[in-house]
């Protein structure tokens, strides 16, 4: 104790030293938020000084070893810095699908060439990674996927469409489920990487009901994936035709990350935000109290299964039960903001309402129940996985 205590002391200070004072205000719109990769521009000087401090202190990926960029932190001495960033309200120096969805997977299956490779590009938000994993007719029954790599002996030549492919359009990488051995189901997936740039790769943007999306369609027309990219370092992620084990696990980490926008802000409350605008109705004032309770316990709920999962007593559909619980939560936060916004929340277009802020993202979390696998599938797995109750 008296080591963590040092260690959150030191970590105080560290930040109150790096991060600015602009990085500690609410995120506005997607220029606040600082993706990486080859392409990447910063919105100001605080938010690369804020990136570049994290960055060369291991901090993007604190949790990582640092042979791969990260500061190779205990789960403890992480949990603290967690702790004292949202204390402050500090935004995150990077955020990456290959942080949060491939570099565990990475880790847990990458070759050491992949590792030292691809987790260290990443770290250092060198690289930008988006997800083929859906596709039309292949969504929640993922293993039906058509996708196709023919095996031309030193490289795979690939043709297919994958679709909510986010962000597609800005990645300069792609991790993406290519089935390899037409026979078997399961066991003929690949977890390939290959560059967004190829020849034959093209993107479509998706526009959603909010009038803003980041997803895309994908297309692959013959595109040449090398089987080798340097010494150790294969094109596809563990053992062609396994991939499915690789994207079973990502998939765990990929509902992680959906289900940590349950409780929003987590450093205000919802009541404090919605309230900025005057007065609200009692019955109103009760629901967004509700709200910041169930929040909290949703926080506490996750903390728990992190826990846990560090000492090994991590349930498999515990990232379930969270992707669940906190796509209900961001769709009710919605909801109550709208509510509390009242007619004027309705209004799409005006610098006052930024553009209808509060009306598109709204709309946009209807698509939280889908995305990552719908509410339905969470439900049926935690029936069966957690509950144990008996199939239909």
């Amino acid at each position: 104790m008296a080591d963590l205590d040092a260690f959150r002391a030191e970590t105080r200070a560290w930040l109150e030293a790096n991060c600015p004072p602009e990085m500690r205000k609410p995120i506005e719109d997607e220029e606040d938020v600082y993706w990486g990769g080859r392409n990447a521009r910063f919105k100001n000087d605080a938010q690369k000084a804020w990136f570049e401090a994290c960055r060369d202190k291991g901090y993007t990926v604190p949790a990582w070893p640092k042979e791969y960029g990260g500061a190779g932190l205990s789960p403890a001495e992480a949990k603290v810095l967690r702790e004292e960033m949202a204390r402050i309200n500090a935004r995150p120096p990077l955020n990456s699908f290959g942080i949060w969805m491939l570099g565990p997977a990475l880790l847990k299956f990458g070759t050491e060439g992949q590792k030292q490779r691809f987790l260290n590009e990443i770290a250092r938000g060198e690289i930008r990674w988006c997800q083929g994993y859906s596709e039309p007719g292949s969504g929640s029954d993922l293993v039906s996927l058509q996708t196709f790599g023919e095996d031309k002996g030193d490289h795979w030549t690939v043709n297919g469409q994958k679709i909510w492919t986010s962000y597609a359009d800005k990645a300069d990488w792609i991790f993406c489920l290519v089935r390899t051995d037409k026979a078997n189901k399961y066991q003929g997936i690949t977890f390939m990487l290959f560059d967004m740039a190829s020849k034959g790769v093209t993107t479509k943007p998706i526009l959603l009901i909010s009038g803003n999306s980041p997803f895309c369609e994908t297309f692959f027309d013959d595109v040449d994936v090398p089987k080798s990219y340097g010494e150790d370092i294969p094109a596809q992620v563990g053992e062609v035709n396994r991939g499915w084990d690789v994207a079973k696990y990502l998939l765990g980490h990929e509902r992680e990350m959906i289900s940590a926008t349950g409780g929003g802000d987590r450093a205000t409350s919802l009541g404090a935000v919605a309230s900025r605008n005057g007065a609200l109705d009692p019955v109103l004032r009760a629901e967004l109290a509700l709200f910041d309770v169930d929040a909290l316990a949703f926080t506490a709920m996750s903390e728990k299964f992190l826990d846990e999962v560090k000492v090994g007593r991590g349930h498999p559909a515990q990232p379930n039960m969270m992707k669940y619980a906190g796509t209900e939560l961001n769709k009710t936060r919605h909801e109550l903001l709208m509510a509390a916004g009242g007619s004027a929340a309705l209004e799409w277009d005006s610098e006052e309402s930024a553009g209808g802020k509060s009306a598109r993202n709204w709309l946009r979390t209807k698509a939280n129940s889908i995305e990552g696998g719908t509410s339905e599938v969470m439900l049926g797995v935690i029936a069966k996985r957690i509950l144990e109750l008996p199939g239909a």
